[in-house]
């Protein structure tokens, strides 16, 4: 009935089943709005409606509106349901991530910025191949400089909007490692130049530019794009708040933009954000809250509304999280409510170690899985990827299917790596690093020094890595050598001739025959290259689906668009599978039933807060996004001590735990024990529920120990204190077991008596 009213043209079908805080957030108009959207509060629905309503009441085309998300998964959403909305095609509507809409504009404005409109984009494995050779041609080993290091810098350097110019002039010169990143810096761009490549942070950094050097430009965006909107804005850094500034701020007289009716001057564009300051979670990678805590300062009579009412998650849930993130200072009074009833209770697990809580979180999984719940709709979830391994081990023993979202992805995998390496190359065969990526691959008998020898030659004669291929018998190599290296030139001149004429998916099928990859693998030994022949299928189909979904779809687009792909877009709701995932990944996310791993002080919150400005706070947003995951059963683990990088230490509980109203919770311990159900079957970890304090957990808060001390472990045996510090109950003690190992334990919580 919606679409049928839509199509007579009457907007009010648009705001049927909206509450009032969300109709108002439709029907509003005006220069800014803010809408302040708590966890599950519908902000994608009041964002489409916004956009059907702009269109039902004729005040915009499609072509006129930009709407800007994080990941492609969002994109994809967003569009669709503006379509379902709409009953018709929304073509001509930007709805993109921000590093896709710049990639496009890029496109169209390359030749500005000195590149090619068929240039390549650096992911961060490209990025660390090219900087780790940049660093070893700079001598920086005995700086002990890390490629991931001098990429983190330049990463946040760029999402700032310094180049390396700027970067350089403000490096403390008598500090080795800034002298030499800020000459590798300046190198790296001129080698992205070179190679007719930008990288992950320059697509925005580099538009953001080309918009204020050339307002020519910004006037012509400015004109399309009469009205902006910004999915999850607490997320924003400096060089995105920088972008949305440059498509709303007004323009010079000399290029202002005229209404062809009337003549009048056209204001800039109108803007609609949506975020949530409690979900900011993400200023490890730059982005800043307050470009969404400062909104009004920024935009002078912008409107705020505020989403609280939830259709996620049951009232239990939802109070639990809201009195973690109220004792937050400094945030905007926010309460999260639902009509869906208050639920079950939030169960709180004490395990003894991280294979009892594994053993305790796989048990629950599959009683779940006996009562109807899919593993699909089950989500366990972490702060940091050091938590798996018994959780995997364990769900592995029981068959249990899962998916690690975020680990090794399937484009990061050498042979893929390795095919769309060739695939960039001949799209843009400026790009040096990818000609030498696969130069030897499959092996041609060229090693490194002919490779540098032909890196020379190209420096020398301004040419790219792969024009030098064909002179290679002017570089003094042998006739085996050179044939070698002239006939892998000729080869990726052949294909790309034929990319001219052929299709994406017809190109890489050529290169695996063509060049001998595909037969090299099929006549391995290794077992392990029958999975990368079948990897290589995967991806040739994946790539004709591609090319038939995008008909007139280049090389160029294909690789773009992979390059752009988040961990969170390869997320299949019909997995079937459990989601194993960082609380990061999960940001957007919801399951019915969450599992919050590893809640101790050190963990959640992480050790690396404590010292950080703003760290603590942070981290309970972190927590509060994990919480608000669940829709219906949420269950939240901390162990007693933990086996971590070959070191077992204790932990107490997270400092988060006690801001949950015990009211609220199911209260489960554990206690360890052995079981053997048959000789032939090993010894596995088990758990026992047991109300409240577990049985096999001392309560040792009036313990006091000394340096020499004798005291009996349960799990180590007899052991001698060699170190303590604090006194009871936050006393530690160093002890060094006859056995040999040396350990750190909190007195109060380990299973120790004194001898």
């Amino acid at each position: 009935m919606q679409l049928d009213l839509f199509s007579q043209n009457d907007p009010d079908a648009l705001l049927a089943g909206l509450n009032p805080q969300q109709r108002e957030a439709v029907e509003y108009r005006g220069r800014a709005l803010l809408i302040v959207a708590g966890a599950g509060s519908g902000k994608t629905r009041v964002l489409t409606h916004r956009i059907a309503h702009f269109l039902a009441q004729k005040e915009l085309w499609p072509s006129q509106i930009l709407a800007i998300t994080f990941t492609n998964k969002a994109a994809a959403e967003m569009r669709d349901r503006v379509e379902q909305l709409i009953g018709a095609s929304s073509e001509g509507m930007w709805i993109k991530t921000f590093h896709s809409a710049c990639l496009q504009i890029l496109r169209r404005e390359a030749d500005r910025l000195g590149h090619d409109s068929n240039f390549t984009v650096y992911d961060t494995g490209d990025t660390r191949a090219l900087l780790k050779r940049l660093l070893r041609e700079a001598g920086a080993e005995d700086a002990d400089i890390k490629p991931q290091q001098a990429a983190a810098i330049i990463s946040n350097a760029k999402n700032e909007l310094r180049d390396a110019e700027d970067f350089a002039r403000n490096a403390d010169r008598s500090n080795p490692k800034e002298r030499i990143v800020a000459e590798v810096f300046q190198a790296y761009e001129r080698e992205l130049l070179r190679n007719n490549a930008f990288d992950f942070d320059d697509l925005i950094s580099e538009t953001v530019g080309l918009l204020r050097a050339h307002p020519e430009v910004r006037a012509r965006y400015q004109k399309r794009f009469r009205h902006l909107l910004v999915d999850e804005y607490q997320d924003t850094n400096h060089a995105q708040y920088a972008l949305i500034r440059e498509f709303t701020r007004p323009l010079s007289d000399d290029y202002a933009n005229f209404d062809e009716r009337t003549g009048e001057v056209l204001p800039p564009a109108q803007l609609t954000v949506v975020g949530d300051s409690d979900q900011s979670i993400y200023a490890f990678r730059g982005a800043d809250i307050r470009n969404i805590t400062e909104f009004e300062r920024d935009f002078p009579g912008a409107q705020t509304i505020l989403l609280e009412q939830n259709y996620r998650s049951t009232q239990n849930i939802l109070s639990g999280a809201n009195a973690v993130i109220s004792q937050n200072p400094y945030r905007p009074a926010k309460n999260l409510w639902t009509d869906q009833g208050s639920g079950e209770l939030i169960s709180i697990f004490t395990g003894f170690d991280e294979r009892n809580e594994a053993a305790y979180v796989v048990d629950q999984i599959k009683q779940l899985h006996s009562e109807g719940t899919n593993y699909r709709d089950i989500a366990i979830l972490y702060r940091t990827n050091a938590l798996t391994p018994s959780l995997e081990a364990e769900l592995k023993s029981q068959l249990i299917p899962y998916a690690v979202i975020g680990g090794l992805k399937f484009f990061e995998r050498r042979e893929i790596k390795d095919a769309l390496a060739y695939l960039t190359v001949i799209s843009n065969a400026r790009n040096d690093e990818a000609a030498r990526r696969v130069l030897n691959v499959p092996a041609r008998g060229i090693g490194e020094k002919t490779e540098l020898k032909i890196a020379q030659y190209a420096r020398e004669n301004d040419m790219s890595f792969r024009q030098a291929l064909s002179f290679g018998g002017q570089l003094g190599l042998g006739p085996k050598l050179t044939a070698s290296v002239v006939s892998f030139g000729e080869l990726l001149n052949e294909l790309d001739a034929l990319s001219a004429t052929e299709g994406p998916a017809e190109v890489l099928k050529l290169v695996l025959e063509r060049s001998g990859y595909r037969a090299s693998l099929e006549g391995s030994r290794d077992p392990q290259d029958e999975a990368r022949v079948e990897n290589l299928d995967a991806l040739l189909g994946q790539l004709f689906d591609w090319q038939a979904n995008n008909p007139e779809g280049t090389l160029a687009d294909y690789l773009a668009e992979i390059t752009l792909a988040a961990a969170a877009d390869e997320i299949e709701d019909e997995s079937g599978s459990i989601s194993l995932m960082t609380l990061h990944t999960a940001k957007g996310l919801e399951y019915q039933v969450v599992f919050l791993i590893g809640l101790e002080q050190g963990t959640l919150p992480h050790v690396r807060s404590f010292d950080e400005p703003g760290g603590l706070q942070e981290e309970r947003r972190l927590m509060y996004v994990g919480m608000t995951r669940a829709k219906q059963k949420l269950y939240i683990s901390h162990a007693l001590q933990r086996t971590l990088f070959g070191n077992t230490a204790s932990f107490i509980p997270s400092s988060f735990l006690s801001d949950i109203p015990s009211e609220l919770c199911d209260q489960v311990g554990a206690e360890r024990r052995e079981l053997r159900a048959a000789s032939t079957q090993p010894v596995r970890s088990s758990w026992q529920g047991a109300v409240n304090t577990p049985a096999a957990i001392r309560d040792n808060k009036d313990l006091e120990l000394a340096v020499g001390d004798s005291v009996q472990h349960d799990s180590f045996g007899k052991g001698r204190v060699i170190a303590v510090a604090g006194n009871p109950p936050k006393q530690t003690a160093e002890v060094r077991f006859d056995s040999g190992v040396t350990k750190r334990l909190l007195v109060k919580m380990a299973p120790i008596t004194k001898l």
